[in-house]
């Protein structure tokens, strides 16, 4: 029955020093977010490690390829858990930055799979996670090369303050500087927190079967994302980008909404579902339907003013239909423009 409520998903000490951890866990909100119930079981992302939980061997693989371990302890029904993995790993660069530093085992806090851990000893993984007094979840540990833990973090870290822990885990051994050290000093900013709606998009509860005439730009978002705030605040702000935008309907949503959304084919479905059928992973992803509401184009990674652009060009224009090649017409735009007078700088 304890491992069903809420209270048990994140901690509630403002500060805990558990033995050979190197991090204060920060304090933990005891209330559920707005909307955040209890999600039941929740699929691990593909890319996880999978593995036979001999930790030892793990963390062997792991440094033979370059790379760190992170233990990630989940019990099903830990809403914190499944916005972990649905709002921190929506981002693409999360997503990389873990791929490319750590490998990752998610270990059951309740489990009875057998583990093997770094001394050696064989155990099931609630044994296990009791040995390294695991209390609440996520909780996740990070192991350098000898398996030794040089981080800990208890409970929900919002991507900004995530990501810090990437970076740090991936390169340090949690000596000098510590990670509150660390991350005081690079003190990243947060996302917003909203959705930057706009008087000229569509209202979100548009018919959007009974459209005619314009390709449709739908932007699946969240509102913890740095990437989507930059999007909406300054690439989408400038002349250029508003000059695009105008030339076919656009639709702002939230990727996780239970609301519902009309959708191009006719089906009414909660937004969150439309993204799953979708198979939208990444915030922002903007996809793009033509005027009878077929999908004909994306993008899922971060781009700037001059490719945000010339996505939005390269629909409204029809140019999609005769070149296949979106680099091709990204070129062949910019030769235009320059030839126009108009500097490219691709990177601004």
């Amino acid at each position: 029955m304890l491992k069903t409520l809420c209270t048990l998903c994140f901690p509630v000490l403002a500060a805990v020093l558990w033995p050979g951890s190197l991090l204060l866990a920060e304090p933990q909100e005891e209330t559920l977010e707005e909307g955040m119930v209890n999600p039941g079981y929740v699929e691990k992302p593909e890319w996880f490690a999978t593995s036979f939980l001999d930790i030892r061997e793990d963390v062997n693989e792991a440094a033979s390829a370059g790379k760190r371990v992170i233990l990630y302890f989940y019990q099903d029904g830990c809403p914190y858990c499944k916005k972990l993995l649905d709002t921190n790993f929506a981002l693409q660069e999360t997503e990389r930055k873990t791929r490319r530093h750590y490998e990752v085992i998610a270990i059951n806090m309740w489990g009875d799979r057998e583990v093997t851990g770094l001394d050696g000893e064989m155990t099931t993984e609630k044994e296990f996670a009791k040995s390294l007094r695991v209390m609440f979840t996520p909780t996740l540990l990070f192991l350098n090369e000898q398996g030794k833990v040089i981080l800990r973090l208890n409970g929900y870290y919002p991507p900004h303050k995530f990501n810090a822990a990437l970076d740090y885990g991936a390169v340090h051994n949690g000596s000098a500087p510590t990670f509150r050290e660390y991350y005081a000093a690079v003190s990243p900013a947060p996302a917003s927190g909203v959705l930057h709606q706009d008087s000229t998009y569509l209202p979100a509860d548009a018919a959007l079967d009974k459209r005619k005439g314009r390709p449709l730009l739908v932007m699946f978002e969240q509102k913890e994302c740095a990437p989507c705030d930059e999007l909406h605040l300054d690439i989408l702000q400038r002349p250029e980008s508003r000059e695009q935008l105008q030339r076919l309907d656009v639709l702002l949503l939230d990727m996780w909404s239970n609301e519902p959304v009309k959708r191009p084919d006719g089906k009414t479905t909660s937004v969150a579902q439309w993204a799953r059928d979708l198979n939208v992973q990444y915030a922002p992803s903007l996809v793009f339907f033509d005027e009878h509401g077929e999908e004909v184009f994306r993008t899922e990674a971060y781009l700037k003013a001059f490719h945000t652009q010339s996505a939005i060009d390269y629909v409204a224009s029809g140019a999609y239909r005769d070149q296949p090649s979106f680099q091709r017409f990204i070129s062949a735009r910019a030769d235009a423009l320059e030839a126009r007078g108009i500097h490219v700088e691709i990177m601004e």
